[in-house]
């Protein structure tokens, strides 16, 4: 069983990961509106993936004996100007979480349970593959500029991107 420091830390993080996904939402929604489908299906992709990073939260800490404890959710912001300026957002966002698995990762060690730190070797995995794939999307930002084909070819690019829910969590639903 994890101790009253760890499932605190594990209940702050699923607040973290809901935060996520509204953001994504709101990033969805705002793309949607400046006319970018693909963009606006990546990011509702992209929350629908971190809901799935909250019900692993949730059934780790409830697999080890502990309540889930839920908090508000934060207000994410509405506009994001240029789609470079959403995607920087991302990866800044991205860098953030990593920092906070990381940090229960450190919690983990000091607490001496072994069980938590392997579990959350999963989102160590994670958190270098979202990093990774935003900062793709920024170069080719980069590279076709705020208007024209280019951008409306990343757009394209952006809207393939399907969401599978995981075989673990698929089981259980």
């Amino acid at each position: 069983m994890v101790t009253d420091k760890m499932a605190q830390a594990l209940n702050e993080q699923i607040n973290a990961e809901l935060y996520s996904a509204y953001l994504y939402l709101a990033m969805a929604s705002w793309a949607g509106t400046q006319g970018m489908r693909g963009a606006s299906s990546w990011f509702f992709v992209q929350a629908r993936e971190e809901m799935t990073h909250v019900w692993r939260f949730y059934d780790y800490i409830s697999s080890q004996g502990r309540q889930v404890i839920l908090d508000a959710v934060e207000k994410p912001p509405a506009d994001f100007e240029t789609m470079m300026k959403a995607f920087e957002e991302t990866l800044a966002h991205e860098q953030k979480v990593t920092g906070l698995i990381n940090d229960l990762v450190a919690t983990a060690r000091t607490e001496n349970d072994n069980a938590t730190a392997i579990f959350l070797q999963w989102y160590v995995t994670e958190q270098v593959e979202e990093e990774e794939s935003v900062g793709e999307i920024i170069d080719q930002l980069k590279l076709a500029g705020d208007e024209g084909g280019g951008l409306l070819m990343i757009d394209r690019e952006l809207g393939t991107r399907v969401f599978s829910m995981p075989a673990d969590l698929a089981a259980g639903a």
